[in-house]
């Protein structure tokens, strides 16, 4: 599987302060964190009616940002002396899109309208969109850094990583599911594929992991499928990082899949320690797949 292509600069020693772009779900609290831990003074722009409420006790200040006005992000750290932020987290887009007020509140600003006008309006996937906000808060002085710069310790990691081993028959499902995987992968169709007994059950596309695993529980009524995820072909990480959590594996065996196969350290697992004591617990096989097999 193809590794990162985009060049990003190493990130700076501390106690340099790092801006946080936070959106939703429990991976802007780990990075904050992480930053924390290191010893980053944290600046976070949390957005609108989308962060966390706990993100900003982590944080040595705090601003609520516009979700769609991307053109004050850059000036708001500018001006408190931030020059490398983090960019992680959710969109809800239901959380502004059917709330007036907060559709109000969250009006694009001319620098998000001019952005989208030149380079979104023929491709508003999720890598076109981050490369549009990389280049405009690069515009204030800002730069967007590796999101997993400061949790490597949460990435997968080659070779089985549970207690729990996968049976002969999963081994077999990953080796033969990995190499389609590559393929849908440098084609940005979707980031995973269920597998039973070397039958493709389901594909990812826009639905997200979690609905995918869904459908192929539906489709395989018996417990024991695989499920294979990865990163898209050149993933930038400083937003576009696929990530599983505890929901993960409780979806998960909820719905029949019983091995977890996750390209190693491209996938980040939040909370990986709940993670994984989850999955032995319920008797599911976390596997990591090296990059010379991606």
């Amino acid at each position: 599987m193809a590794g990162t292509i985009t060049i990003l600069p190493d990130p700076p020693p501390p106690p340099t302060p790092i801006g946080l772009i936070a959106g939703g779900g429990r991976l802007p609290i780990v990075i904050a964190e992480g930053l924390r831990s290191i010893g980053h003074p944290i600046h976070a722009l949390g957005l609108r009616n989308q962060y966390d409420p706990f993100l900003p006790s982590l944080c040595d200040s705090f601003r609520v940002v516009g979700v769609l006005r991307v053109g004050g992000w850059g000036k708001i750290l500018n001006r408190i002396g931030v020059r490398h932020a983090i960019m992680v987290g959710r969109i809800d887009k239901a959380r502004f899109m059917y709330d007036p007020w907060s559709l109000v509140q969250n009006l694009p600003d001319y620098k998000t309208l001019v952005a989208w006008y030149r380079r979104l309006r023929h491709d508003r996937r999720s890598h076109a969109i981050l490369a549009a906000i990389a280049e405009e808060l690069g515009h204030s002085g800002v730069m967007l850094l590796d999101s997993t710069a400061p949790i490597s310790d949460s990435l997968a990691e080659p070779g089985v990583m549970t207690r729990c081993q996968p049976t002969d028959t999963q081994r077999a499902d990953v080796q033969f599911t990995w190499p389609l995987l590559a393929q849908t992968l440098r084609l940005d169709i979707g980031q995973a594929m269920a597998v039973r007994n070397r039958d493709i059950i389901a594909v990812e596309a826009v639905e997200g992991t979690d609905r995918m695993i869904e459908r192929a529980g539906q489709i395989s009524r018996a417990p024991g499928w695989t499920l294979c995820k990865g990163a898209r072909a050149g993933h930038d990480r400083r937003s576009d990082v696929p990530t599983i959590g505890v929901r993960t594996i409780e979806n998960l065996y909820r719905h029949g899949g019983r091995c977890l196969a996750l390209a190693a350290g491209d996938v980040i697992m939040i909370d990986k320690h709940e993670v994984l004591d989850l999955a032995d617990r319920l008797g599911v096989a976390v596997v990591g797949v090296p990059s010379a097999q991606a």
